[in-house]
């Protein structure tokens, strides 16, 4: 039987019934823990200050090393050197985030605690220091495992981590165990005025697919599998293969029954992935190479003022050399890339697990390039084969595996043609997405995939191994889905005319502009800690750092908050071709917010008052003691989240579908009290009605109305059982 969430708590429980029952009666966010939350933001701003001020003092050193007639601090080597190690290095920063989290969740334990109070606030805090220093190029290599034990969680030998394990430390991993990018086992939610925490167990040779969710007290047995996209919050029994959401007993998948080779080869791969992150750190650090020329010859006679003038073309210089050396990376690592199974450890385990991170890496640090008509052009480049007239978001896959006819359209967050493991075997093979096909969000397309053409794959949808043309699938587990078609212009939606696509693309151009703020306050940030330094010495840096990228923050969510309004004035309920200019304002809009308010201020503001704060700016509406771990609100004025409703991380507040491609709006509202479990996401339309929680890896309905008062699970949503 599957259970939402941990249905029986001891005496002994943090939390007693008749506390429960009293917090229930206001069930807001503390006061207090929002300015707790406040005034921790210019320590978690510190955490990448630190690493500014000490690579100030780095290229200082170096700098006068070399000869270079360039006035910047220096500090000495005895200071520099191990700093450097610990902030800029891996296993630095596995040390660091590994005890600080450690730290900060001491004491922790399974069971039900007070929202907002001690204990949440020390998750939450780990949380948003482990983000902070940035630990994810860990995933995937043996300082996963490393991490892991720091925490305190239960590692065994030859586990395969590819998603950051529990700050808790309350997870259990089994010898031989896989955990596919993007699952999330944090084992902890907060369900309305109580956050709930528990441990999770993965048993030897089981697998736990992309982007499933294991919820306190998950505990799957040994050589079980869970599907893609799952959600499980009890036991899976040993052998046993379980998908959907909530998951249930499925048919187990087609996979060697012997392990794969372990001998020599795997203490070389081992050692080839400790190498991986140094690798990977290198084509960053390759694109700054010619930057670094550009500036320096600018600025040979120490007039470092000019540097001001000369940051477009460091923008675009430093963008299009990180471009390039991403295509060079990904086309060499698809040359070992071949449809079937291989071991983990092999040079075609180790490719599709680079790829499959380089992907990921450039929707982030190129988001300019997605969502765009140059969207098909990259992924070309990286590999793909991708057809005419083909509209693409923020897609993630094995390049070289996937195939996308003409006219396709694949929308925010799709995972196409990923790979797989289990049991020391890795898995991939091509994702075929047919003509004028329809994926959306969040859709899952696995390898070996076929949608066909006209067909259609909903929100946060799984994709069944074969679709007929013209049908269309929701869910998790698929089904089968009554659609009606979209009306719209063809010449505003499949056929646009020249002149439209010269005019959306000048509206895309105008990306570069989020790019260059950026930018300049990466030119003024540092500009201020020279100040600083060059005032009080080092120290008052280290000191003003948080403070000073706190005030960088600000600007830049201002100046996306500005671009709002500028750009869309109020969202309103309506249809929108895709070739229209709402249409591609609205994106430019959405590049301002991912490119300046989200790495600038949003992430060490998640779930606390400065995130409600600057969404209510853009036009949300949020009422008072609202818990929010998001920032996908794509269209702010048309949410409404009242007071104490609770949204969880990874949840997504959809007011806009683009079936057949016209975009269609619509409000969506959680009422007072109201729960979103993580991962979830509520389409156009919904309502989700006072005190009602809706659990993990769920979908809401469009135009859906959640009764007031329940408990929701599912994908679609249905009743769930206590």
């Amino acid at each position: 039987a599957f259970h939402l969430s941990l249905s029986h708590h001891s005496s002994s429980s943090p939390l007693s019934r008749q506390r429960q029952l009293c917090v229930r009666d206001r069930p807001r966010t503390p006061r207090s823990a929002g300015w707790v939350q406040t005034a921790v933001q210019p320590l978690l701003h510190a955490v990448t200050g630190l690493r500014w001020v000490v690579a100030i003092a780095l290229a200082g050193n170096l700098l006068a090393m070399w000869g270079f007639a360039y006035e910047l601090p220096t500090l000495s080597w005895w200071v520099v050197a191990p700093a450097s190690l610990a902030l800029f290095t891996l296993p630095g920063r596995v040390v660091l985030a590994g005890a600080g989290a450690r730290l900060l969740c001491a004491g922790l334990r399974p069971g039900a605690y007070r929202r907002g109070g001690g204990p949440h606030l020390r998750l939450w805090a780990a949380e948003r220091y482990v983000k902070a220093v940035n630990v994810r190029p860990a995933t995937g290599t043996p300082f996963a495992a490393w991490y892991a034990r720091l925490l305190g969680c239960r590692v065994g030998r030859r586990v395969h981590l590819h998603a950051l394990p529990p700050v808790t430390g309350l997870a259990t991993f089994g010898d031989g165990c896989a955990v596919e990018p993007d699952a999330d086992v944090a084992g902890w939610w907060l369900d309305g005025d109580v956050l709930r925490v528990g441990a999770v167990r993965i048993g030897p040779a089981s697998r736990v697919g992309e982007r499933a969710t294991l919820l306190p007290g998950a505990r799957i047995g040994a050589d079980a599998e869970v599907l893609p996209g799952s959600c499980v919050a009890g036991p899976v029994p040993d052998g046993e293969c379980w998908g959907g959401s909530p998951a249930v007993r499925r048919q187990p998948e087609t996979w060697p029954v012997e392990r794969s080779p372990r001998r020599g080869s795997t203490l070389l791969w081992a050692l080839a992935r400790l190498l991986t992150p140094a690798l990977r750190a290198m084509l960053l650090w390759l694109a700054v190479v010619p930057v670094v020329v550009l500036v320096l010859t600018a600025t040979s006679d120490g007039l470092a003022s000019r540097l001001l003038v000369y940051t477009p073309a460091v923008v675009v210089l430093g963008m299009a050399c990180h471009a390039a050396l991403l295509v060079v990376a990904v086309r060499l690592l698809g040359l070992a890339l071949r449809p079937g199974t291989h071991p983990v450890d092999s040079l075609t385990g180790w490719a599709a697990w680079l790829t499959h991170d380089l992907a990921d890496m450039a929707r982030r640090t190129l988001f300019p390039l997605y969502a765009s008509l140059f969207t098909p052009v990259w992924l070309r480049l990286l590999g793909a084969r991708v057809g005419r007239s083909v509209e693409l978001s923020t897609v993630v896959a094995l390049p070289r595996m996937l195939r996308v006819a003409d006219g396709a359209f694949l929308a925010d967050q799709v995972v196409a043609a990923p790979y797989e493991m289990r049991g020391g075997w890795l898995r991939i093979g091509r994702a075929r997405v047919g003509e004028r096909a329809f994926v959306g969000n969040s859709g899952l397309v696995g390898p070996e995939r076929a949608v066909g053409d006209g067909a259609l794959i909903g929100v946060l949808s799984d994709t069944p191994p074969e679709v007929p043309a013209g049908s269309s699938r929701l869910g998790n587990p698929p089904m089968r889905l009554r659609r009606l078609p979209e009306p719209g212009d063809p010449a505003r939606t499949f056929a646009p005319a020249r002149s439209l696509r010269a005019a959306r693309a000048g509206v895309e151009l105008c990306r570069v502009v989020p790019l260059l703020i950026a930018g300049a306050l990466r030119v003024a940030v540092t500009y201020a800690l020279l100040y600083a330094w060059y005032s009080g010495g080092a120290w008052l840096a280290v000191l003003l750092c948080g403070p000073v990228l706190c005030a960088a923050g600000v600007v830049a969510a201002a100046v996306a908050t500005a671009a709002k309004w500028v750009l869309m004035g109020r969202f309103r309920p309506g249809r929108h071709p895709l070739w229209s200019a709402f249409v591609w304002r609205n994106e430019l809009y959405d590049s301002f917010v991912e490119v300046l308010a989200v790495p600038w201020l949003l992430q060490p503001a998640t779930g606390s008052p400065v995130l409600s704060w600057w969404l209510r700016s853009v036009g949300a509406r949020l009422g008072r003691g609202v818990w929010c771990e998001t920032h996908w609100l794509p269209e702010p004025d048309l949410i409404t989240v009242a007071a104490g409703a609770s949204v969880n991380r990874g949840c997504v507040l959809q007011t806009h579908l683009f079936h057949d491609r016209v975009m269609r709006l619509e409000p969506v509202r959680l009422d007072t009290g109201a729960v979103l479990g993580p991962h979830s996401i509520a389409l156009p339309g919904s309502r989700i009605g006072a005190s009602s929680t809706v659990g993990a890896a769920s979908l809401v309905m469009a135009a859906e109305r959640v009764p007031a008062g329940g408990r929701w699970q599912g994908n679609p949503i249905r009743p769930a059982s206590r």
